[in-house]
């Protein structure tokens, strides 16, 4: 099963993870120094935000699957498609171990495809020589 995924920049960390908390009424299931998570089952979303650098605002949306089969799934059809795919493999990021793909629409938006394996005491490792600098995770470059 899908879950959605928003991955939003901050200016300060601890008044947004304040307001997000009490929008949501539940406080962050992962919260770091420069980096919270809420896993939400209604709706059901996985809602991140992080104080990385990167401008305010939308840093990537996506999908988090349950298993690699689904992920695998769902970027061979974004393939078949005729989309530019970035299958960035095992890696870690957001203070977790997983399996990425990722795409742009066409406003330079990134999608994440995503499978978690399990959490990480770092925030990124073993990043996509094309992830485009200044942005919170892995993302591919934006074509411009």
């Amino acid at each position: 099963m899908k879950r959605f995924h928003v991955h939003l920049s901050v200016q300060d960390l601890d008044q947004s993870a304040r307001f997000y908390s009490a929008l949501f009424g539940a406080e962050p299931s992962v919260r770091h120094s420069d980096y919270a998570k809420w896993m939400l089952e209604n709706p059901r979303v996985n809602f991140a935000i992080s104080q990385l650098g990167g401008a305010p605002g939308v840093d990537h949306l996506g999908f988090q699957v349950d298993t690699a089969d689904e992920l695998h799934a769902m970027t061979g059809a974004l393939k078949d498609a005729g989309l530019a795919v970035l299958d960035e493999g095992e890696t870690t990021c957001c203070y977790a171990h997983s399996e990425k793909g990722w795409v742009r629409d066409p406003q330079g938006i990134a999608w994440e495809g995503f499978v978690t394996h399990g959490e990480s005491a770092t925030y990124r490792a073993n990043c996509a020589p094309s992830a485009e600098a200044g942005t919170s995770c892995c993302a591919p470059a934006q074509q411009r």
